[in-house]
Order: C-alpha cells, then structure tokens, then sequence
C-alpha cells in the first residue's frame, strides 16, 4: 500500500483499466460485496462490460494494495453468506475516481473539439 496519497501518486495510477473504475463507481455509494459489484457494473453498463470473477477478485486484490478500497467488516444478516467481502471506497480511492473523471471528460472536449460527435445508432 502507498504510503503517500498525494497527486504524484494518483496520477501513477492514471489512466484506470475500465474495470477498476467501474469498480469504484461500484462502491461509491455503498459498501458492496464481489457479487453485488458484479451486478452493479453489469447494471450500469447494459451488460458491454460483464465482470468475470477471476477478473473481478484480482482487480479487488491490486486495488486493495494500491489503497483505493479496503474490505470491511458488515453485520450480516440471516440471509447473508458468512464468505461474502465487503468492500468500501477510500479517500484516496474517491480522489483517483475523480481525476480518472477529469480525465476522460478532457478527452471528450477534445474530441468534440475536433469535430468529433458520437454516432446515433
């Protein structure tokens, strides 16, 4: 895990693999569990961008490391499997998630800039 969480070390981590950010998206709101994410990105993405769980847990693993979730520790109802992880965005996290925001809405400016427009299907 990074020791410092400063703009040199959010800017090492741009640009983020799609997964990662959407991950983050994921669990912006609420702490969620591998599962949950899944469905969220699914959700949010009308299913182009489906989440395996190799994908998933390995992409979970590395962003623990780098500090921008961790997992914590949810009571758990009846009805909930004791094996689910929770997981929460951190500070730094939210502060990745934001520049990666900066990032891609500067691509869209330039683009439209250029003459560029999306397509209607």
């Amino acid at each position: 895990m990074r020791n410092e969480h400063g703009t040199e070390a959010i800017a090492e981590l741009l640009p983020l693999p799609p997964a990662t950010f959407h991950i983050l998206l994921a669990v912006a709101s609420e702490d969620r569990h591998g599962y949950a994410i899944i469905q969220d990105v699914d959700a949010r993405t009308d299913g182009e961008l489906h989440l395996s769980a190799g994908t998933l847990y390995r992409s979970i693993a590395r962003m623990v490391e780098q500090g921008l979730i961790v997992e914590v520790a949810k009571r758990r109802t009846a009805a909930d499997d004791e094996r689910r992880r929770y997981y929460r965005i951190t500070a730094f996290g939210t502060a990745v998630a934001r520049a990666e925001m900066r990032r891609l809405t500067q691509l869209v400016r330039l683009a439209r800039a250029s003459g560029l427009t999306p397509e209607t299907v």
